[in-house]
Order: structure tokens, then sequence, then C-alpha cells
């Protein structure tokens, strides 16, 4: 994967993904301790910063994807790596001066999901533009794999950060690691072509709804879509329950629980180095509808959690094994949700895809959080694992060029003998 070219603009795209993604894990968990250390906020509070957070910042970026669509792609992307970059820099601004209040933090958490929302949206169609589909995989493989390792050093350094110098200078890092994303993207370089215009002079009502009526519409990614919405929702859905078991009546020490989630992510970087070998030996259908299930099967192991060092083995192994699993599937599902998708139709598509992902997960999240009221963590967490059992009949059944392939070998002799019976038969003699 390391070995194969992709050119210098990928290059700079890709060193500029590398340091958002390692400033977002070192401000990992920097804002929920903000406002428990510094405005001394209560768990709904907290809690608020999650999910509404999320649900409105999705809410804010559902216009953004059609608005997107007929613009260049990386005047965007720099645009909100910098708005980004400025609305986390109000914070330690806000806090210098004594006037830092939970609504900015609220408000900064909202812009910032928007923000992202836009982004993914947006590299997703540069990425198609700037190289040929069957690079592709290899490109978001290599994604992948820098998502996973800096989910290993990232959160790590970030807690000796915030050991020695607070959470807000975590908050800090992550602000200039999207100025750092931006004059990467910015050289870039390259003459990036005006996607077409519409012929209405103006966005319509209806027009924010097109992502999701194109997705609906395509009988493979339609099923993709609410499997991945559904999968990631619950995972995360069951995450501050699974914290709440282990720190709480378990009586980990957070440094075990750190640990527990930390050394597994060694899975991902295996999972997203083997994702091409293994397309390139079974296929791409057969590939993500394997991985698809396999990364279902791991969760409903933690309902089994115990105390001790057992218990710490358990939760290390089934993430080690979702993990891995995740990391093969990711770039897989990413590269044929890419291809899929037509080019003037990808940026909408993708921030319908994302807006619905990010919604799905902050309401399933809200709903777990009233479960482990209700049952009890354990039971909700058994209860989320044995509804992603369910997540891979969701899995496209069958690849689109294969069903076609077969379309036309039935068609073929079908249309054979109706010619032959018009023309070779008397027919083509008059």
């Amino acid at each position: 994967m390391l070995g194969h070219r992709l050119g210098r603009q990928f290059g700079w795209l890709w060193g500029a993904y590398g340091a958002s993604a390692l400033g977002t894990w070192l401000a990992f968990g920097a804002f929920p301790l903000i406002a428990i250390q510094v405005l001394h906020a209560g768990p709904a509070e907290v809690a608020a910063l999650s999910s509404v957070g999320a649900a409105v910042g999705a809410a804010v970026a559902v216009p953004l994807g059609p608005w997107v669509e007929f613009r260049r792609k990386r005047p965007v992307l720099i645009a909100t790596d910098l708005v980004r970059f400025a609305a986390l820099l109000t914070i330690p601004a806000a806090f210098a001066l004594g006037v830092l209040t939970f609504l900015q933090l609220l408000l900064v958490s909202v812009v910032v999901a928007a923000a992202d929302i836009t982004f993914r949206a947006a590299s997703g169609a540069y990425l198609k533009t700037l190289l040929p589909a069957e690079d592709l995989l290899v490109a978001n493989a290599r994604f992948e794999s820098t998502a996973w390792t800096t989910t290993i050093i990232g959160p790590p350094l970030g807690g000796m950060a915030i050991g020695l110098l607070g959470p807000v200078a975590t908050v800090v890092a992550d602000a200039l690691s999207y100025l750092l994303s931006a004059l990467g993207i910015r050289a870039t370089g390259g003459r990036e072509p005006r996607p077409d215009r519409r012929q209405a002079p103006r966005m319509r009502a209806g027009d924010l709804l097109d992502g999701w009526r194109y997705i609906l519409a395509d009988a493979t990614l339609r099923p993709l879509f609410f499997n991945t919405a559904l999968f990631n929702g619950l995972v995360m859905a069951a995450e501050p329950l699974l914290a709440v078991l282990m720190l709480g009546r378990l009586g980990f020490a957070p440094w075990q629980y750190g640990l527990a989630f930390a050394a597994p992510s060694i899975g991902g970087l295996l999972g997203a180095r083997l994702a091409r070998p293994l397309v390139t030996r079974f296929g791409q259908h057969q590939v993500l509808v394997v991985a698809g299930t396999l990364r279902a099967i791991w969760p409903v192991g933690l309902a089994f959690l115990g105390p001790g060092t057992g218990g710490l083995l358990l939760v290390m192994g089934v993430e080690l094994g979702l993990i891995f699993c995740c990391a093969v599937f990711n770039p897989v599902y990413a590269t044929y949700r890419l291809e899929r998708t037509a080019t003037d139709r990808v940026a909408r598509t993708l921030s319908a895809w994302a807006v619905t992902t990010k919604a799905s997960t902050a309401f399933l999240t809200a709903v777990w959080g009233v479960l482990g009221v209700l049952l009890g963590p354990r039971t909700a967490i058994g209860l989320a694992g044995v509804l992603l059992l369910a997540t891979p009949l969701l899995l496209p059944r069958r690849a689109a060029g294969l069903r076609l392939l077969r379309l036309r070998l039935w068609l073929r002799p079908r249309v054979r003998d109706a010619l032959g019976t018009g023309f070779g038969r008397g027919g083509g003699g008059r």
C-alpha cells in the first residue's frame, strides 16, 4: 500500500488529513473536561455537548451539501478548516479573559460539527476528481491507517498535555491542526475544474433532499446507508454505558480504561493494510459483506464483562476484533460508495450520509442513556450488541456489476433467437 505512489497533490492532502486527525485526538474529551473542571457543569450539560451539539450541527449542515456540490471543493476544504480554527480559538481566548460560558462551548461544538460534515462531503468529491478510480481504495486505506495511528498516539499525548497544562491547551493544539490542514490543502495546488451549475439560479427547498433521494433510489447504496447509520449509532451509543460500567461498578482505573481502547487500535493499522490485498484476492463485494458481517459479531461480548484482569482482556479482545474488521470494511465501503455515486452528486450524497450518521448517533446515544438507567448499563450494552447482529442483513447482497452481467447473459441468447426468428427464417429476405 505504501509503495503505490499517488502523486504530490494526494501527498499534501494526506498530510493535511493526518494533521487534523492528530489534533482531534489530542483534544479528545477536552470539551467535557472544560465543562466539568472550569464551568462546573452537571451531567445533563455535559451530555448536551455531545448529543445536542452534534444534532444541531448536523441540521445546520443540511443546506451546505447542495451548496458545496456546485463549487470548487478545494476552497471549501480550506474555508471549513479555517472556520474550525477560528471557532476553537475563541475558547482559550474567552478562558484567558475569564468570560468563557457553557453556551459558548455548545455553540462552538455546533459550528465544528457542521464544518466537519461539510468538510467530509467536499473532501470525498475532491478525492474523486483528484485520483483515478483504481487508486481510490489505496487512498482510503491510507486515510484509515492514519486515523488509527492518530487514535493510538493522540489520546495519551493529549492526556499528558491536559495533566500538565489543562484541557484548554489541547483545544489550542486542535485549532492549530486545522490551520496546518488548511495550509496543506492549499499546497496541493493544481487547477480544479469548476462544476457545472444548474439551470435554476437559486437553490430551492426541495434541493436540500437531493442527497437522500439519490441514496434511496440506488439499490446498493440504500442498504449500505442504513447499515452504516445503524451500526455506527449502536456502537457509539454503548460507549458511555461501557465507561460507566468499567469506571464505576467494576472499579477499573482510568489508565486501564484508556489502555482497553488504545492498545486494540493496532488492529486498525493491520486491517487498513490488508484491505487492498483482500479486495484483489476476493473482490470488493465479497470483502465488503464479510467484513461488514464480522464487525457486527464482536460488541455483544461486552455484555459479559467482569472485573479484574480477565475483564480487561475481554474488552481488549473484543475491541481488537471490532477495530480490525472495521479497518478492513471502512476503506472498502468508502471506495464502493464513491464509485457508485455520480461525480456531480458526490458532495450532496456524502453530506446527507454524514448528517444522517451524526443525527442517528446522537439519537441512539440519548435513547441508550435512558435504557441504561431503566435496565442497567450491562443489559443496555447487551441489547445494543444483539441489535448489531442484525445489521449485516442491510448490507448489499449482490454486486451491481454481477447483476448486470447476469442480465446480459440472460438476454443474449433470447435476443439472438429473436433475431434469428425474424431474419434467419425468411424475414431477412423481404
